[in-house]
């Protein structure tokens, strides 16, 4: 029998879920009070959480956790993160500590422009085109006065827009190429609300020119943001004398800076460690996004593409020695807000801004880069020493426990077995069967 269905968006919630349950699950009862478990006994709250998306018809809950101990350009921070890998908030705050005692990270924006393009096709003679973009360059800004009013106000706007020939790429493609500053706010409705006014201006004025109108009309593909933002950067960074470092795991302090360094150019270089080199940042960057109600996607996209920008996939983090010194810093694009969007609706992200003190959009992308930059420091600090899986194992042990349905005096007593026992997953099997 066919599970087609019209008109499920028009259903209440209930009338969903029950579709859902006769369909997918047999009718059972349970899957339906699984669903309703995870819903929120205040009405309100749950109502703003089913606003949040279309055809919502539960919470999924992520662990919102906190690592303290940071200090960025000299103040005191405690960071909001969302993640449900273990190990790394342990990682950024035992990072945070180690760097708070060595002067903290040091953050500066390089840059803070985002894009947007209108992508269309024409196929007459290119010097007509640009004879026309000249002549109503003025008309694009004149014609979005009322979607700019507001962000002018605060210091925003569009900073410049540029026709870009294209066509040794693709046959008869141009594209407008413009660049805003949406200060505060991500900015992605205001931009794709500018292009597409710049869409049905390009149109109206093509239509009417005595420049172009004899050529072949052009035909506007589509209008939209881009998430690829390599001026729109920060970076963080930490600094210190090597005698200033802990000697570990049987190196001295100058051969673990030596050989941290080394580990780091080894992801500059080759692609397959760097993927993952630069998914252990992610770790630390992707939680602050989440607690901060941004686009993880969307920075994901932007930084890979960024650590690609030389023609290979490499290292977003550099690090080297320069006499007595050792530097660590990350430089990533970021194109996030703290108005609009979830920042002002989900309770749980207003929290966490609270927490941070309410920073504006640079003060959180300064965080933000060194959320990654600690998280990185961590991984490699294991890496290069002990191993990443003996500190990442025993946080694990907990999620495996549960996995094999251990009771509160199981995991007690496991807690104390595998402090000196290597964790996996058979060796704790093993262990509760013997219990």
């Amino acid at each position: 029998m066919s599970k087609n269905i019209v008109g499920f968006s028009k259903r209440t919630k209930e009338e969903k879920i029950d579709w859902l349950i006769s369909n997918y699950f047999n009718g059972t009862n349970e899957a339906k009070q699984l669903l309703k478990s995870y819903w929120n006994s205040d009405e309100k709250l749950q109502r703003i959480h089913d606003e949040f998306i279309e055809n919502t018809v539960s919470n999924f809950y992520l662990p919102l956790g906190v690592a303290p101990n940071f200090i960025i350009n000299n103040k005191e921070y405690t960071l909001p993160m969302v993640i449900e890998e273990s190990s790394v908030i342990a990682a950024a705050a035992k990072a945070g500590k180690y760097w708070g005692s060595r002067g903290g990270f040091k953050t500066s924006i390089l840059g803070q422009e985002k894009i947007g393009q209108v992508h269309f096709m024409f196929s007459g003679d290119p010097k007509k085109l640009y004879d026309f973009f000249n002549a109503i360059e003025h008309l694009f800004y004149s014609d979005t006065s009322e979607i700019t009013k507001n962000m002018s106000v605060r210091g925003g706007g569009i900073t410049s827009i540029k026709l870009i020939d294209k066509t040794a790429e693709l046959n008869h493609y141009f594209q407008l190429h413009a660049c805003f500053n949406t200060v505060d706010s991500m900015g992605a409705n205001f931009i794709n609300s500018c292009l597409e006014q710049f869409a049905k201006t390009l149109v109206r004025e093509a239509s009417n020119s005595d420049l172009i109108k004899e050529e072949e009309p052009l035909e506007v593909v589509m209008s939209i943001l881009s998430n690829y933002v390599p001026n729109c950067v920060v970076k963080a960074e930490v600094r210190c004398a090597i005698d200033d470092l802990e000697e570990e795991d049987g190196l001295s302090k100058r051969q673990f800076a030596e050989k941290f360094v080394r580990a780091v150019e080894i992801a500059c270089i080759e692609p397959y460690r760097a993927v993952t080199h630069n998914k252990g940042i992610m770790n630390g960057i992707d939680a602050v996004i989440l607690a901060t109600g941004n686009d993880f996607r969307a920075v994901e996209a932007g930084i890979h593409a960024y650590a690609s920008r030389t023609g290979q996939y490499r290292s977003l983090s550099n690090a080297f020695v320069d006499g007595d010194d050792f530097y660590f810093e990350l430089q990533i694009p970021l194109a996030i807000g703290t108005v609009g969007g979830l920042t002002n609706l989900h309770p749980l992200v207003n929290w966490s801004m609270e927490l941070l003190g309410n920073p504006n959009a640079t003060e959180l992308m300064e965080i933000i880069a060194v959320a990654g930059l600690a998280q990185n420091f961590g991984a490699l600090r294991s890496l290069i020493t002990s191993g990443i899986q003996k500190g990442h194992m025993k946080m694990h042990l907990l999620n495996i426990l549960n996995q094999l349905k251990a009771n509160d005096n199981q995991k007690e007593v496991a807690i104390e077995y595998f402090k000196t026992t290597p964790v996996t997953f058979s060796s704790v099997t093993e262990f509760l069967k013997n219990s």
